[in-house]
């Protein structure tokens, strides 16, 4: 691969991170994500998250860090990926693919819960599904999306779009954002964790 090509991803991802940090919106929208989720976990509260492929493995990136630790030991915090196999090929198997989020937020989902869904594409039938069921429960909603936002733009509480062309740049993108809330969470409840 020459040299160029791989300088070249790399400047599109600095590139996207760029046009987020220079709209001012995208740091308030992630300051009021980062409280309506303390204020959950404040009210003894949970997070559920999911999305498809590599954006399961974020949710559960995401979780594991509020339940284990992120960068020092605390009390872990109330957090479900929606991404056990068994689950997922049972309801797949017994109600169809665009239900695998939406049975899982409607058992564990409680009114003031949030409910977080990734999806690069903003298309995906089983995160419109979960958060058409999570509005229907009260839960707070937040989606990261990517490209123009799909048919998912619009419909949840909060929403970060990440206008990329390339799911990897986008799922980058999100990984990053879902970091920088995990450490926003930890500056309120564990301050002692930054002094």
């Amino acid at each position: 691969m020459p040299v160029e090509k791989l300088r070249e991803s790399f400047r599109e991802g600095y590139r996207l991170l760029g046009e987020f940090l220079a709209d001012e919106k995208s740091i308030e929208l992630v300051d009021k994500i980062v409280k309506v989720i303390v204020g959950a976990f404040d009210s003894g509260r949970k997070v559920i998250i999911c999305g498809n492929g590599g954006s399961m493995t974020d949710s559960m990136h995401f979780a594991e860090e509020l339940t284990g630790r992120f960068r020092k030991d605390r009390t872990p915090l109330p957090a479900i990926a929606l991404s056990d196999p068994s689950n997922i090929t049972c309801i797949a198997n017994d109600f169809g693919f665009s239900e695998i989020f939406s049975k899982g937020v409607e058992a564990y989902g409680k009114k003031g819960d949030v409910f977080i869904g990734l999806s690069t594409s903003g298309n995906s039938e089983n995160i419109l599904k979960a958060l058409d069921k999570a509005k229907k429960l009260k839960l707070e909603t937040v989606l990261l999306l990517g490209k123009d936002g799909g048919i998912l733009k619009g419909r949840s509480g909060y929403e970060i779009i990440i206008p990329g062309s390339t799911s990897d740049r986008i799922q980058e993108l999100h990984m990053f954002i879902l970091h920088t809330i995990v450490e926003g969470i930890e500056r309120i409840k564990f301050p002692e964790n930054y002094e």
